[in-house]
Parts: C-alpha cells; sequence; structure tokens
C-alpha cells in the first residue's frame, strides 16, 4: 500500500519501509514483542519482522488490523516523514478517566478480546 502525500505542491509516496519503521518503532514503545504483536494479528512472528522490515507490503485491511493492535490511529503510519504531515489530528485523551481506559486498553494484545471491549464500550454508550 503507498500513501501520496503533497509536500510543498509535490507528491511522495510513503514507502512499506517507512511504515514498518513506525510500527517497530511504536511496539517498541508499548514494550511488545514481535511475537505478541503476531498473536494479536493472527499471523507468524515471521511475518511481523517482514512487516518491519518493509519486504511485505501492507494492504488497507492489514494496516487497519495493525493500527488497532498498536492503540493508534491509521494516520499515524502517514504523519510526518521527512516534513510531511497529515492533515487529521490525532485523538486527544481528555481526562483521567480516558487516559485510564487507554492504559488497560493498550495492554489487551488479543484482537478478540479488543473487540469484546470496544462492543461493551459501544453498548455503554448507546444507553
Amino acid at each position: 500500500m503507498f500513501a501520496i502525500v503533497a509536500i510543498m505542491g509535490k507528491k511522495r509516496i510513503v514507502t512499506s519501509r517507512e511504515i514498518g519503521d513506525a510500527v517497530r518503532k511504536r511496539r517498541q514503545e508499548l514494550g511488545m514483542s514481535q511475537e505478541r504483536l503476531a498473536e494479536a494479528l493472527d499471523v507468524s512472528y515471521q511475518q511481523v519482522q517482514r512487516y518491519e522490515s518493509g519486504r511485505n507490503k501492507f494492504n488497507v485491511e492489514n494496516i487497519q488490523l495493525v493500527a488497532a493492535a498498536l492503540s493508534v490511529p491509521v494516520t499515524f503510519f502517514f504523519k510526518e516523514y521527512d516534513g510531511m504531515k497529515v492533515a487529521e489530528p490525532s485523538p486527544l485523551c481528555e481526562s483521567s478517566e480516558e487516559k485510564t481506559l487507554f492504559k488497560h486498553f493498550r495492554k489487551i494484545y488479543n484482537h478478540p478480546d479488543r473487540m469484546m471491549v470496544i462492543r461493551v464500550a459501544r453498548l455503554a454508550a448507546s444507553r
């Protein structure tokens, strides 16, 4: 998957390697192993290595899964490469309750468990 981003009137393609670097940095920020990320994505840790090295390209579905597993918006992978920025702001935590919720949510690495938490939040919000 390639993203074309305008830089001072010129278009530039964000490479799979750059996205892979961002994945690796975020995973390491979270203290998450390649094995744990692979489990969350339901792929082998070798596949995670290929994503991070840029040898395998991300498709639309995979980049969304990776973003969810790393608790970042998809736009995270396309912001600020050599001065370029994505116009969409990243969501900010406003309250201490939101910060606590995100802190605990980030520790859930199993995708079905994450989806269950999201469903519970949607149900509670609809009341």
